[in-house]
């Protein structure tokens, strides 16, 4: 049986997916899966055990220049990947139009969510199968469901599994052990201040952790600049791809993140975690995973004006005591 897998974007969303795939996989032995994926995040679906292909897509570019860019060689070459092979289903994981109409290129059944689940319900017109899966569940557990009533298995009690195969990560090319701060986000009300990641940064260099601090663009390498220009212990990176970080990762003694995909990349590798949430919820995107301890922010729900406020009430005191506690076991899911 082979089922191509529509989960485009983004990097935390691509990881969230990957438990199903583990589920499906001890349900039914003889599945495999291709999975249609942003270029960014191409390498992520290529480390499970249970996916033969990845076909990248760059919808984010192209729909800069449509005109242009849908009709050239790039999307003819994945228009053709996606025609290659037959598949048993196609399963739209993303809900949106753009994974519906990636879906509607596929000859096989399609299964998405239904209008109440999806995001963009105007989505569900797409598919074969829409299936309803409640939206206040964690998204790890809305994708285990979907592909669960998809493929008809039962959902396993168990914990999800990212299924993540270590040969898939070659070597170690990380650092001494110390503590890596993702400190970066796409969006400015999830970003912890600078203050706070100094303040942390030092009681890490007493208690004799070096920090080392990736970044993804400019503005989140001027930033990593200004922390570790305030700091003795702390170590600005190179830029790094995602196979590079995901070494790096296994190396280091705990991580601590601001809600971004890079810290359900570290969920993924049970890395001890400590992450930082404020106007989103833990109940609903929480870095999933062993060994991973989240904070949400006293002011959460709550009438704030200023939503960066939120994450200015996580005291670095606090995220420093759950440091000692994640690296002590003190673990959730």
């Amino acid at each position: 049986m082979r089922v191509l897998v529509v989960k485009m974007s983004s990097l935390g969303d691509v990881i969230h997916t990957l438990p199903a795939v583990s589920d499906a996989a001890a349900a039914l032995p003889e599945i495999r899966f291709d999975w249609v994926v942003e270029e960014a995040f191409a390498e992520i679906p290529a480390w499970h055990g249970a996916v033969d292909r990845v076909i990248p897509v760059a919808l984010r570019r192209w729909r800069k220049r449509p005109f242009r860019d849908f009709r050239g060689p790039e999307w003819r070459e994945a228009r053709r990947l996606l025609r290659e092979l037959p598949y048993d289903a196609v399963i739209d994981a993303q809900g949106l139009l753009k994974s519906a109409f990636i879906s509607r290129l596929v000859k096989a059944p399609r299964f998405g969510l239904d209008r109440v689940s999806a995001r963009e319900s105007l989505a569900a017109l797409a598919y074969d199968h829409p299936l309803h899966v409640p939206r206040d569940m964690h998204a790890v557990e809305r994708s285990r469901l979907l592909f669960a009533r998809a493929l008809k298995y039962p959902v396993p009690r168990t914990p999800g599994d990212y299924g993540l195969e270590p040969a898939a990560l070659p070597g170690e090319d990380s650092p001494d052990p110390g503590l890596l701060f993702f400190h970066g986000s796409a969006r400015a009300e999830k970003l912890w201040p600078e203050r706070h990641w100094v303040a942390l940064a030092e009681q890490a260099g007493e208690a004799g952790y070096r920090v080392w601090l990736p970044w993804g663009d400019e503005q989140e390498q001027q930033r990593a600049r200004r922390i570790a220009g305030q700091v003795c212990n702390a170590v600005v990176l190179p830029r790094l791809g995602l196979l590079e970080l995901g070494r790096i990762l296994r190396g280091v003694s705990a991580v601590v993140a601001v809600d971004t995909g890079l810290g359900h990349l570290s969920a993924a590798l049970s890395v001890p975690t400590v992450s930082l949430y404020g106007p989103t919820s833990v109940k609903l995107v929480g870095a999933y995973g062993r060994n991973q301890l989240h904070l949400q922010s006293p002011l959460a729900g709550g009438d704030v004006a200023d939503p960066m406020t939120q994450m200015g009430a996580i005291e670095p005191a606090v995220v420093w005591r759950s440091i000692q506690a994640v690296l002590a076991g003190g673990t959730q899911r």
